[in-house]
């Protein structure tokens, strides 16, 4: 018999719109993490000092849980030491960063989404893949194929064979491991597990669902999983992972939806599972991350460029993504071109260039060539610094 839960929630999707239960979703997240940043007696006051030798210190604000967040938003961060503000404010060179506003500060974001724009053909989305990728996934297309789990049975196989051992070993005790439970009535309930095979053998699985936002159907790719043969064989996991996204993606566009999501990653330039997925032409968005919150970041009135050129941010500006790149002196573009080749986001508004030096020609051809492909492109600003 059906539990008074089950019934009051069939009634709820069936009266309310699943943009609406989104928007929903979205605001009590958003209320839930204000109520948990009120909590003052849960907040710390720490210097943290950078690695590799660097002048800038970071005076952090906030809640001593965050501090995980904020270490892979600044991964130069290195040590703690306790301190008190009175002393942090007498260098020039210290970055502040608070979990609330504070005036001069970015707004930037803990995490980021990446999705992938679909409503075209999937050689469109291939062309614009890293052409190495690109050449790979071609290759290799024909040896794979999916194979929808329909039964709690191979449900729970992929979770106690890949899904679970393959998130312990990619992340550790960091892991945010789902139950078996959960990951049965998503497979078997609103989403669906898929096996992906090469010929008879199971190489790896793929856990996805469908959300609907703003009207725009979003097919979310949740969690993958691979057995330890594969994972552990780093060139057989490279090709596989990137089949497994692959089909994930054809599934998308052969079922209609207007953008596949590939996960949300901390939002830092430099990180690799960042970088991962923009070789696979996603792009950045914000949307369904109300509730993870934003480090407020006032650069050092002294070395802003350096400091950027070390960990570039993004931040959000009148609700739109912008990324701050830093130029200090001695930094010539060749260095600069090197440096920012990584840098070709999609999704952005606004670059905005922190220079200590006069820019050189190089340097708004390498941003122009980052992005001259988007359309329209980001607007680029420079911003004299000491």
């Amino acid at each position: 018999m059906s539990t008074f839960r089950e019934i009051a929630t069939k009634i709820i999707r069936k009266l309310v719109s699943p943009s609406t239960r989104f928007e929903l979703r979205e605001s009590a997240a958003w209320l839930r993490e204000q109520l948990d940043r009120a909590c003052l007696w849960r907040w710390e006051i720490v210097r943290l000092p950078q690695r590799h030798g660097s002048p800038h210190e970071i005076v952090y604000v906030g809640r001593k849980a965050h501090r995980v967040e904020l270490a892979n938003t600044l991964p130069t961060i290195s040590g703690v030491f306790d301190t008190n503000q009175a002393n942090a404010t007498q260098s020039s060179q210290t970055v502040f960063v608070s979990e609330m506003p504070i005036p001069g500060a970015l707004c930037v974001p803990q995490f980021l989404n990446t999705i992938i724009p679909l409503g075209r053909p999937i050689e469109a989305i291939l062309a614009e893949y890293d052409d190495k990728l690109h050449r790979s996934l071609l290759k290799q297309r024909l040896r794979y194929h999916l194979r929808q789990a329909r039964s709690t049975e191979e449900v729970d196989q992929a979770y106690r064979d890949m899904l679970h051992p393959f998130a312990a070993a990619r992340h550790g005790n960091s892991a945010v491991q789902r139950s078996s439970e959960a990951v049965r009535r998503s497979a078997l309930g609103y989403g669906r597990l898929d096996f992906l095979l090469s010929e008879d053998e199971v190489v790896g699985c793929m856990l996805g669902n469908e959300s609907v936002r703003k009207g725009k159907r979003y097919w979310v790719t949740d969690r993958c999983g691979y057995p330890e043969a594969v994972y552990t064989d780093l060139k057989r996991f490279g090709e596989i992972n990137s089949i497994n996204h692959h089909l994930a993606i054809e599934h998308a566009i052969e079922n209609g939806f207007d953008y596949c999501e590939l996960g949300r990653c901390f939002a830092n330039p430099d990180n690799g599972l960042l970088q991962h997925k923009r070789h696979r032409g996603a792009k950045l968005d914000m949307i369904g991350l109300r509730g993870y919150g934003y480090f407020h970041i006032r650069l050092p009135r002294v070395g802003a460029a350096q400091f950027l050129w070390d960990t570039p941010l993004f931040a959000v500006e009148n609700r739109k993504l912008t990324l701050h790149l830093g130029l200090p002196d001695g930094i010539d573009d060749e260095e600069f071109s090197k440096r920012y080749r990584q840098m070709g986001f999609g999704g952005l508004f606004k670059i905005y260039l922190h220079c200590a030096r006069v820019l050189g020609e190089r340097v708004p051809a390498t941003l122009h060539d980052l992005y001259c492909h988007q359309n329209p492109p980001p607007i680029v600003k420079t911003i004299p610094s000491t």
